[in-house]
């Protein structure tokens, strides 16, 4: 029949499209209630068309507030962990040292263990350093383990790299530095950015390590949490899709940009 024949041919790009919309679903429902005005407390059942969330999506106390907050141990978190990854993986793909084997497996166990475990061992380990649960306990904590997956990406784009490329520079009399600002790092770029832009993600959307190490200090996911035991507003629906919308944007943007560099090196 041609319809089974259509679905043979096609069996991949619609088990794919299926997919998508199985994971882009839960982000449509966010969207669509983010301009519903429920009734009561909360945000679960639809009631009527509104934007009175998207004109004040601060109405609702310390909300603003503790997004603030997420977004800064994030954007430091991601520096740190960026920064750190990016050495580690250039070190185990380019020198050989001792121990080199156990580390490149020690990478892989903050990915590997379950977060809570990890979570009560970083409390016991601040509490027995006296530390003060807080900020700076959390954004230890989120380089720590955002650090496993900077390293796996940026190692996968280095190991890639042709190393003919950069003793072609050398032959050409550029210096280390010079070498290393005008190939290195514009090859590897691309696997930087990755791990930078999956850092932001974990650490922004980190819940269990965080609600074990923040002491008095409120994230935007613990806000969530908190909200949905009393009633969820609407506010949390509208920064829940302006999130989602920009992170599409700059991943759309940074395949637009790859796309143009393909064809600009094909002309």
């Amino acid at each position: 029949m041609p319809v089974l024949r259509l679905l043979r041919r096609n069996l991949v790009v619609i088990a794919g499209l299926l997919t998508l919309a199985y994971m882009i679903l839960p982000n449509v429902v966010v969207m669509v209630f983010s301009f519903n005005k429920p009734n009561g407390r909360f945000n679960y059942a639809w009631q009527r068309f509104s934007l009175d969330a998207w004109k004040d999506p601060c109405g609702v106390a310390d909300l603003c507030g503790s997004l603030s907050l997420s977004l800064r141990i994030a954007f430091w978190a991601t520096l740190g962990a960026t920064a750190l990854g990016t050495m580690i993986a250039f070190a185990l793909v380019r020198y050989r040292f001792r121990a080199r084997g156990a580390i490149n497996a020690l990478i892989f166990l903050p990915m590997a263990m379950p977060e809570v475990v990890m979570a009560a061992s970083l409390l016991t380990l601040f509490l027995n350093m006296g530390a003060e649960l807080g900020f700076w306990t959390v954004l230890i904590a989120h380089v720590m383990f955002c650090l496993s997956f900077v390293v796996t990406a940026v190692k996968a784009r280095v190991m890639s790299m042709d190393p003919r490329l950069e003793e072609a520079a050398r032959d050409l009399y550029a210096g280390p530095l010079q070498t290393f600002l005008r190939v290195t790092l514009p090859i590897a770029a691309p696997g930087i950015a990755a791990g930078a832009l999956l850092a932001f993600a974990l650490s922004f959307d980190d819940f269990i390590i965080t609600n074990f190490n923040a002491g008095s200090t409120v994230t935007f996911p613990m806000f969530v949490w908190g909200s949905a035991q009393r009633g969820t507003p609407v506010q949390i629906n509208v920064i829940g899709t302006a999130m989602f919308v920009i992170a599409v944007a700059v991943v759309l943007l940074g395949q637009l940009i790859a796309n143009r560099r393909k064809s600009r090196a094909g002309k």
